[in-house]
């Protein structure tokens, strides 16, 4: 009767294990690209730098990246490090990462007021994902145009965002080491 019990888990566990291993070998890019993207929920800390307004480089930034929606979200929000988080603020831009159909979609409530679209990609070896603006939702004036997230190890990955000042970009420079 043991026997048969154990033959019956190992079964069951081998069927588990293959349907995990079958589900990730047919997730699309966009469904690989956003698993990926979610290795980074947590709270992260490093300086910013941005060679266009040297007066903006050296401040440290604090970036909070929390997975939602019953893991169909990744909220990322920014703010300066070592302010406390008040909700009533409104000085902490919010991006959202999810997948839509096969594209990899980043939506930027941007500061500017505007909402852009960003359609991602991820390189060869999986550890930078890059977005290219799709469309904007509001003033094309200023707005958010690209980013770039490179995962160095689990414990530090960097971002660089490029915003648009008419026809002058604008590119800031994240170095972000994880805080838990």
């Amino acid at each position: 009767m043991k026997s048969r019990i154990a033959l019956s888990v190992v079964f069951v566990l081998m069927a588990a294990t293959a349907f995990a291993a079958d589900t990730a070998a047919n997730q699309s890019d966009a469904q690989k690209s956003f698993t990926t993207m979610k290795s980074l929920a947590g709270e992260w800390e490093g300086p910013v730098t941005v060679p266009e307004m040297p007066e903006m480089s050296g401040g440290k930034m604090h970036l909070s990246l929390r997975v939602t929606s019953r893991g169909n979200a990744l909220v990322h929000e920014f703010q300066e490090a070592g302010t406390p988080f008040d909700a009533t603020k409104y000085d902490h831009p919010v991006t959202m990462l999810y997948v839509d159909g096969d594209q990899l979609t980043l939506i930027h409530y941007c500061d500017a007021g505007n909402r852009p679209r960003m359609i991602g990609k991820a390189s060869p070896d999986g550890k930078t994902v890059e977005f290219e603006l799709k469309d904007i939702s509001g003033s094309t004036e200023m707005h958010m145009h690209h980013s770039v997230f490179t995962i160095v190890d689990a414990n530090h990955h960097t971002e660089d965002w490029t915003f648009m000042m008419k026809d002058k970009p604008i590119h800031a420079h994240f170095d972000l080491t994880r805080k838990n």
